[in-house]
């Protein structure tokens, strides 16, 4: 137990140092566009496809609101998986399903396939947990995954998927450098998302 504690703690050290991360890198860790996802998902089958998401997004209060929504349909008997971030304790926190974090055998598989993807590919952090996140939940058989965005923007990495509903919570002056000098830009910015057809956008 100790040897696999070790590893593991070994495996998200080397994820921490090969991917750029925006909590603890800024700006430069931040790489807009959905082509380093897509391409993830596709080496992945694209498991986002395969289970149903609900989407939520906004400057403030998104993680109250994701929170609350996976106790609320957890409550109805569904199991439900939830990404967010960041996480304040253990990597794990970052996905859940039902209220227990990732299970740490899982994680550790992962991060080692990361050391084969294609030389093309060249993930950010945040990027390489989101997809962690959508095969978790299709390995998992939830009934409903609800992700949180990260910056949150067109852009937004966990724009790959196509949501059944989408909630915009408060918006607020932030990230300004990536997302707009003004109140407008940034709900805006923030209300764009790739795949919007069959979406239903709230505001709280």
């Amino acid at each position: 137990m100790q040897d696999f504690e070790n590893q593991y703690q070994e495996a998200l050290e080397w994820l921490f140092v090969q991917m750029p991360n925006y909590q603890i890198d800024g700006q430069k860790a931040y790489k807009p566009g959905l082509g380093n996802i897509t391409k993830l998902c596709d080496v992945f089958g694209n498991p986002q496809d395969k289970i149903k998401t609900i989407h939520i997004g906004g400057s403030n209060g998104k993680g109250s609101t994701s929170n609350m929504l996976a106790s609320i349909l957890q409550e109805a008997g569904y199991k439900v998986g939830l990404y967010n971030s960041p996480h304040l304790v253990d990597f794990t926190e970052r996905i859940k399903v039902n209220g227990e974090n990732a299970n740490r055998t899982f994680v550790f598989d992962f991060i080692q396939k990361l050391k084969h993807l294609p030389e093309d590919i060249q993930p950010s952090f945040f990027e390489f947990t989101t997809i962690m996140a959508f095969e978790y939940f299709h390995q998992q058989k939830v009934d409903f995954a609800i992700i949180e965005v990260g910056l949150g923007g067109r852009l937004d990495s966990t724009n790959i998927i196509s949501p059944m509903i989408s909630a915009i919570t408060n918006v607020a002056l932030d990230h300004q450098n990536i997302l707009g000098n003004t109140i407008e830009d940034i709900a805006k910015e923030k209300s764009r998302h790739h795949k919007t057809s069959n979406a239903h956008h709230f505001r709280g």
